[in-house]
């Protein structure tokens, strides 16, 4: 604008300027296939090693790309993959090597009943969006009562529709319930006495989780379950972390919601922990849906530049102006680098310029630990 160049002249040599490093980044673009797990992890290790668990990047890695490919689907020959199927629970204790994936989930709840079992192998999982109680009335109603055994029947009338509810769990095979609103102490009894593991007022999103975790279907009713609607995992146990009660739900048979337990001795560790996981997450999804990643050390930067200096003379006239500036603020990228490595920013522009001119050195970029 100083040199009296129109704003609608520097919009359109942006946009151009903008296609055409598009296209150029595509063209330098490596491909990765989803089997790919070792570029995945460099991936994952690349985004992890500027954090502060660098110490635990290798084992953070694995984890980032075992969860993603989890929850990947195949939709028309591409990937797509949500990383919030994939829950994040942070406990304190034990160092960040000690930071699990578990191909199922973790609810941050226990056992209803300290009657009923802690652990369960070969889980039958019902899923319940329904209240195991006598539902009370809407309105104010007056009971008239005469007599003890009126009472008595009132009682065993309420005791038998409680039964029949936990006898509908029971009947199709269910040995673990999760139920999403509040379970009668009486019901509880009764699945304490069938050996059924129960787990009261699960939130909304854990219940959808778990539903594409165990692959059961969440229902209204317990009249309506069958045992097609059954969720399924090898293990549900109710753990102890420190002061917390934790249950997990393992080794489902293809999940597609998983957890991420991290461990780590303090609370600054842990948030450390939790921000540098989900930039790692986020980084493998992008891989794995766009399928291509380009070279670091700022070589994607300065082959854009040096390719759009190029264009810049064949559009020519005032536009070419904002496409010059535009491949020089793309350069800010290697200059910092050198800066912040305390390397002579102008001198290592000069010579990566110079290294791009040559034949098959378009990933070329700045080497930060040794100054190259």
């Amino acid at each position: 604008m100083d040199k009296n160049v129109h704003p609608t002249v520097i919009i359109e040599g942006y946009k151009k300027a903008a296609e055409k490093a598009q296209e150029i980044l595509d063209n330098i673009a490596i491909p990765v296939k989803f089997t790919d797990n070792k570029t995945l992890q460099q991936v994952a290790v690349t985004s992890l090693s500027s954090k502060g668990i660098t110490g635990a990047s290798e084992h953070f890695s694995k984890l980032t790309v075992d969860a993603v490919k989890q929850v990947a689907e195949e939709v028309d020959g591409k990937y797509k993959a949500d990383i919030d199927l994939i829950k994040i629970v942070k406990k304190h204790g034990q160092s960040l090597d000690e930071t699990e994936l578990v191909k199922g989930m973790v609810i941050d709840k226990e056992v209803a009943s300290s009657q009923m079992p802690k652990l369960v192998d070969g889980a039958k999982i019902a899923l319940l969006n329904e209240k195991l109680e006598i539902e009370k009335t809407e309105f104010d109603a007056k009971i008239n009562i005469e007599s003890p055994d009126q009472i008595q029947a009132f009682l065993d009338e309420e005791e038998r529709m409680l039964r029949e509810m936990t006898n509908a769990i029971t009947k199709v095979g269910a040995n673990v319930v999760f139920c999403e609103k509040g379970i009668d102490d009486m019901a509880l009894h009764f699945l304490a006495k069938s050996g059924v593991l129960a787990v009261k007022s699960v939130s909304s999103s854990d219940m959808e989780k778990l539903s594409r975790a165990t692959g059961g279907k969440i229902l209204a009713s317990v009249k309506d379950l069958t045992a097609d609607a059954l969720g399924k995992a090898k293990k549900v146990e109710e753990v102890k972390i420190g002061d917390d009660k934790l249950i997990y739900i393992r080794d489902c048979k293809n999940p597609k919601a998983v957890t991420i337990v991290i461990r780590g001795g303090s609370t600054h560790i842990i948030d450390e922990a939790e921000r540098s996981l989900h930039d790692g997450l986020c980084v493998v999804r992008n891989v794995i849906e766009d399928g291509k990643i380009v070279a670091g050390g700022g070589a994607p930067e300065a082959e854009m530049a040096k390719g759009l200096r190029s264009y810049a003379v064949k559009v020519g006239g005032r536009e070419q102006l904002a496409i010059e500036a535009f491949a020089e603020a793309v350069e800010a990228i290697p200059l910092t680098l050198a800066e912040n490595a305390g390397l002579d920013p102008i001198d290592v522009m000069v010579a990566l310029r110079a290294k791009h001119e040559e034949a098959d050195s378009k990933y070329f970029g700045i080497e930060v630990t040794t100054a190259r």
